[in-house]
């Protein structure tokens, strides 16, 4: 496991310093900002950075460095600005006067003056998030600067300007289909995956007027949901999960009467309908059989398509949106599992209950997947155990996301273009003990579950440095179960419950431990994750690309998720990945790359010499 930095809260204790009563927030914000904004406008480097912590951080997506970078410390900071502002050319700020100016509280020990801004660059036009703290002086200085490329000079993101104003529309389902075919112009971009992060990204693209034709190997849209296990339901909030321009960029929200927790078959044909409603081209029945990269980084990309017929694009742009539900896997190398006489199965695989009913069966895994499905079995009468290989960490989603969410995604909270913003502007790596504070606050809430769970022995534990599911789901996209009810089901001994020994091997009609100890088994489902993410990158691919190809998922050495939606070491090669919300936030992120390169306004990713 990778080391995480400390990530300490500006405590009052820390910062020896105190919050007069009688503050003037935005009085301190304003005479702050202009300070800050009259050394960015100097290219006062030494200036900018008197005006921030020592133990400030600054995380920057795309507006400074065409890329996802955070710089902890006086010295990195002030490297960045001496390499970076003289040649994005960053001025024209001005400080946001609106609610969200002011002092915020989260703790009693921590406060800080938040402040929204807008900026512009040479080619870009940019929105950041400033967060100052006080000192033992009395002044108050930035312990975060975020910033964020929200648009291209000359090249906006058009949304109500796509409104068609014909008023005769007899030609349009033929128009459509036609244009689906892409016969007389092949698309700038191919989408390998129509799930949401397909189906997002095409629908960025197509506001920045670059085609797009995304290529899914399902029947339909929403597919990889309805066909996976009819149990499955989403453990995040509707508030969190908006999509983009539904109905609009500001609000993006599902309908008034939607699930808090939407179903997968729900949610599926909530994508088929996003796609015809945005009547984005997908072509459905269709798999990419292989792509291959030429001296001028144009991908020639094979189609095999639903008719039988095949077809080669050559697109300038390759996106992989095949998410980790659409990776590979591979099943725990366990002595015996030949010789069981069952089936067995990956927890990808498994649909429906009831198609074992009258049999025992074994859940290997102790995390989400295991959990959905072991209820599942349950609910439809189906003896069932949970073999539990090492610890999980639990939180109830009720107590946990009013924790976490609080102020940001929460029905009657901001819209989801500010919360994504202020989510954006906690780096990682800064925001350890702030996720600590938090997962303290869920377990107390969630005591009851959480004993009842130690007294059947299921193991516990807090998460990394005890973050809870924050930087589990960055790095290892598991090893956590955000209860929605089946806690109670282990703890009332409904689901069986195993893991005081490990698997010594499988059996004709068992699973024997090493302890000596056998459960009887029907049926396995192996609920243990899936490969690596990029496998399918891989798979499709040439060697050379996967040769070539930099790491996705888990977090760089300066907090930031390695390769998605940003550089994957080879020209214009993307994966698109994440749950719904960061599909919606960083698909933006991929359509302003793509469209920056299309223009020829694309700078180049920073990187220090010295690094």
């Amino acid at each position: 496991m990778m080391n995480i930095p400390d990530g300490k809260l500006p405590t009052l204790a820390l910062l020896n310093a105190s919050v007069p009563p009688d503050l003037d927030a935005r009085q301190v914000a304003k005479v702050w900002f202009s300070a800050f904004s009259t050394a960015i406008g100097s290219g006062d480097v030494q200036a900018i950075v008197s005006l921030l912590l020592p133990d400030s951080y600054w995380r920057d997506m795309l507006a400074l460095t065409w890329d996802f970078r955070t710089f902890h410390g006086q010295d990195k900071i002030s490297t960045f600005l001496k390499d970076q502002l003289p040649l994005t050319k960053m001025g024209n700020l001005t400080l946001r006067d609106d609610d969200y100016l002011g002092l915020s509280k989260p703790y009693p020990d921590v406060a800080w003056i938040s402040m929204f801004f807008d900026f512009e660059t040479g080619v870009g036009i940019g929105s950041g998030i400033i967060r100052l703290v006080p000192t033992a002086s009395g002044d108050w200085k930035a312990h975060v600067v975020y910033t964020n490329l929200e648009d291209l000079k000359g090249f906006p993101e058009k949304m109500n300007a796509l409104r068609d104003d014909n008023v005769n529309h007899a030609s349009w389902a033929q128009d459509r289909r036609e244009a689906m075919k892409f016969k007389d112009k092949e698309p700038a971009v191919l989408i390998v995956g129509g799930s949401q992060s397909g189906l997002m990204i095409a629908a960025r693209l197509k506001a920045f007027g670059i085609p797009a034709l995304v290529v899914e190997k399902t029947p339909r849209i929403g597919d990889n949901w309805r066909n996976r296990y009819q149990a499955l339901c989403l453990h995040d909030p509707v508030w969190y999960d908006h999509m983009p321009y539904m109905p609009s960029l500001l609000t993006s929200r599902f309908p008034s009467t939607w699930p808090v927790y939407c179903p997968a078959g729900k949610l599926a044909n909530w994508l088929e309908y996003y796609a015809e409603a945005m009547e984005l081209p997908v072509w459905t029945s269709s798999t990419v059989a292989s792509a291959s990269q030429d001296s001028n980084n144009m991908w020639h990309v094979t189609v095999m398509c639903d008719d039988g017929s095949k077809r080669t694009f050559v697109v300038k742009h390759l996106i992989f949106a095949t998410g980790f539900s659409g990776s590979s896997y591979d099943l725990p190398n366990i002595p015996g599992l030949n010789k069981f006489k069952g089936p067995y199965l990956h927890s990808s695989q498994h649909k429906r209950a009831i198609d074992h009913a009258g049999k025992k069966v074994v859940v290997i895994g102790a995390c989400t997947s295991a959990h959905d499905i072991a209820r599942d079995y349950y609910t439809h009468g189906v003896d069932v155990t949970m073999v539990q290989r090492g610890p999980t960490y639990i939180m109830g989603i009720k107590n946990g996301w009013g924790v976490f969410f609080k102020g940001t995604y929460e029905e009657g909270g901001p819209p989801v273009d500010i919360a994504d913003r202020l989510s954006a502007s906690f780096p990682y790596h800064m925001s350890t003990e702030y996720s600590q504070r938090k997962v303290k606050e869920v377990a107390e809430l969630d005591r009851d579950t959480l004993d009842g769970l130690r007294s059947v022995g299921f193991r516990l534990f807090d998460g990394i440095n005890g973050t809870g599911s924050s930087l589990l789901a960055r790095i290892k996209a598991g090893g956590y179960y955000l209860d929605t009810g089946t806690c109670q089901l282990v703890i009332d001994k409904k689901i069986k419950l195993k893991n005081d020994s490990r698997i010594a091997e499988i059996k004709e009609n068992s699973l024997k431990f090493e302890n000596g100890s056998e459960v009887p088994a029907d049926v396995i489902i192996f609920a243990t994750g899936l490969a690596d993410i990029s496998s399918e990158i891989r798979r499709i691919c040439s060697q050379d690309v996967g040769k070539k190809l930099k790491k996705i998922w888990g977090l760089s050495s300066e907090g930031e998720i390695n390769g998605a939606w940003g550089d994957l070491g080879i020209p214009n090669l993307w994966m698109m990945c994440g749950n719904l919300a960061m599909g919606r936030f960083h698909s933006k992120h991929i359509a302003l790359q793509i469209k920056a390169m299309e223009e020829g306004v694309f700078g180049r990713r920073y990187t220090n010499p010295n690094e």
